[in-house]
């Protein structure tokens, strides 16, 4: 029960700053071409088995498209997490803590709640083209510097992507979405071979 009222709660916190659902106001975003979208990329291509924007919904495409790269980034980290904490590396105070799900019982209540503050505080700063809370990630025009969903520069950190032509863009872009969908199959097949009792056997103790 504590672990589903944590889990609740982390939800509503980051339901809060999500950004409201704008009502469809014209067709002009309908039946639009996405085969040439980011993410219709060989060998399948625009890959649509439930028909989901079938409509040719740009606005819709746009939303699930930034939905999966921020579910790849959060794979990313979870692998990582995982491989890290399975090798044994560990905080200072925090070497008993076990790695894989063991850790979810072994986490202090001062942890738990320093992680959804910053969860929270994450959701909050970086809304990319929404509004941030307190004007955080506007410009002095009031607009957001974002170029798409899922830049979380905010107007200050750049590492030379303005040099970069647009097919650079879009290439680093599918690079980093096909990365996230790698990594969402590797936390999955992690997850599943641990409770299998078997993920020794894809990673040896300690490698």
């Amino acid at each position: 029960m504590m672990k589903l009222a944590l889990i609740s709660a982390l939800a509503g916190s980051a339901a809060a700053f999500a950004p409201a659902k704008v009502a469809q106001s014209s067709t002009t975003a309908l039946n639009a071409d996405l085969s040439k979208e980011l993410g219709a990329q060989a060998p399948l291509g625009f890959f649509d088995p439930l028909g989901l924007v079938a409509d040719g919904d740009k606005d819709n495409f746009d939303r699930l498209r930034w939905v999966e790269l921020k579910h790849g980034r959060i794979a990313m980290l979870g692998v990582t997490g995982y491989l890290v904490t399975y090798a044994g590396v560990r905080f200072p105070g925090a070497e008993d803590i076990p790695s894989g799900f063991a850790a979810l019982d072994n986490l202090p209540g001062m942890v738990w709640a320093q992680m959804i503050a910053t969860w929270t505080m994450m959701e909050a700063a970086n809304q990319d083209q929404y509004a941030g809370p307190w004007g955080t990630n506007q410009n002095a025009l009031g607009e957001s510097p974002a170029e798409f969903k899922g830049d979380f520069r905010n107007g200050f950190i750049d590492f030379g992507w303005d040099k970069l032509s647009d097919d650079q863009k879009m290439r680093k872009r599918a690079i980093e979405l096909n990365q996230g969908r790698a990594a969402q199959m590797g936390i999955l097949g992690l997850m599943v071979h641990e409770k299998l009792g078997n993920v020794d056997q894809l990673l040896p103790p300690h490698f």
